[in-house]
């Protein structure tokens, strides 16, 4: 067996500045970006994972001396030109992304003209700490899992450019998300729903398994391996849709990736998928990803965020509203002040109080229809969305239940023992 090192990202390491705002809706609405507690320490724009096996390379190649023409701007991020050769193979086509910790840009490796996506670290200490902890998360799982059977993004090459970590992965589709934004919110078809969720479920299990938490599950952090579609027109919107040709996908992200036994922070995961046991800071493990997958799920369903909100006591509010009253175990034992005598302290009679009511609805009243596969759909959801951690639902658990007796054969993962190794 190979011993699992020990990995930890620092709370708040970086954040994913998430753009935009559209048009609210009822309580679950499409989302609004937000930038204030969600951490995302890698970015969705991350199109990529493996190429069939890493690359040789000598990660201690590059100079700690910077040639005169390698320059940073103010805020560290390499300044380069289309046209730049990194390293003396990588030629850069475009510019992919940007965040904070650095930007994402298409480059074609010289010595085999394939196209990757390279991950450029700002020249900034704490940037390149958090990298160099995320390859440590990819090269354990590339050594448990070396051909990426179990759909987790491989990292293909890495190495320092003058002070830049940079980080190789092969160019994929977009993520779910992006899609979802492409088609005007049009939620996934049923199949692909079901598709995308056991493949996620698959790839998450992979980690629990392995005793690590992923802890920033979201459509953005999940992307396709192709993400050509074909027009299909829809007769009740009365015009065309883009339906997916294929949708296998990915699983990225792992710079917030925690293994049980080390520092947990307070508060991970992004706002929308974030678990009642975080939000009230009783500790949480492997099952606030569980809770994500849940969230994950109703998004591809009605292409609409479940819990639209930014603060922690309206999301209180909605979870009350849509699932039920919070367990007297978890309101008592929270040291949260939001909560009065087991109860939550909600004004419903205020403007915010009187919008959760009117607009948000018991979980079972958003199902589409009453048919077998939706009714199955929404009972997962339920369990995976139970309130208490210990009650939630586990991903083997998930992986048997009747919604995915549907999978075709060909789409079927192999079922994996579970692993018995250890973190360092």
């Amino acid at each position: 067996m190979i011993d699992w090192w020990t990995i930890g990202v620092p709370a708040g390491v970086c954040y994913l500045l998430r753009l935009g705002g559209v048009s609210l809706l009822p309580c679950v609405v499409l989302r609004v970006m937000e930038t204030d507690d969600g951490p995302a320490a890698d970015i969705a724009m991350m199109m990529m994972t493996m190429m069939t096996g890493p690359m040789n390379c000598d990660r201690q190649s590059s100079s700690t001396a910077r040639a005169p023409s390698i320059q940073d701007d103010e805020d560290g991020h390499l300044i380069y030109r289309h046209g730049d050769i990194l390293q003396s193979r990588y030629k850069i086509q475009a510019t992919l992304g940007e965040g904070t910790f650095g930007k994402v840009v298409k480059v074609k490796d010289m010595q085999t003209d394939e196209m990757m996506a390279l991950k450029i670290i700002k020249n900034v200490e704490k940037y390149r700490d958090a990298a160099r902890l995320e390859i440590n998360v990819l090269e354990k799982l590339a050594e448990k899992d070396p051909t990426s059977k179990h759909l987790c993004v491989k990292m293909v090459h890495w190495f320092n450019y003058h002070g830049h970590i940079c980080i190789g992965f092969e160019m994929l589709g977009l993520s779910v998300f992006d899609f979802l934004k492409d088609n005007n919110y049009q939620p996934y078809s049923m199949e692909h729903v079901r598709h995308i969720a056991y493949q996620l479920s698959y790839a998450v299990k992979f980690l629990h398994d392995n005793q690590l938490t992923h802890t920033d599950l979201k459509p953005e952090n999940i992307l396709l391996v192709d993400s050509e579609y074909e027009l299909v027109y829809n007769g009740k919107k009365k015009r065309d849709i883009r339906k997916l040709k294929r949708s296998d996908v990915r699983l990225i992200d792992f710079g917030s990736a925690t293994f049980d036994h080390e520092h947990h922070s307070t508060i991970v995961s992004t706002r929308h998928y974030r678990a009642p046991e975080v939000i009230l800071e009783l500790g949480w493990a492997q099952p606030c990803d569980v809770w994500s997958i849940g969230c994950i799920m109703f998004e591809l369903y009605l292409g609409i965020t479940l819990f639209q909100t930014h603060d922690n006591r309206e999301h209180l509010a909605m979870m009350e509203r849509i699932l039920g009253t919070i367990p007297y175990r978890m309101a008592r034992k929270t040291k949260t002040k939001y909560f009065y005598h087991g109860k939550l302290d909600w004004d419903e009679k205020s403007s915010a109080g009187r919008y959760v009511r009117d607009n948000c609805k018991p979980l079972h009243r958003y199902q589409q229809c009453e048919d077998e596969d939706h009714r199955q759909l929404f009972d997962l959801i339920a369990r995976m969305l139970e309130y208490e951690p210990t009650e939630r639902i586990t991903l083997g658990e998930a992986m048997r239940h009747p919604f995915f007796d549907k999978i075709p054969e060909e789409q079927r993962l192999p079922a994996r023992e579970r692993s018995h190794s250890l973190s360092r």
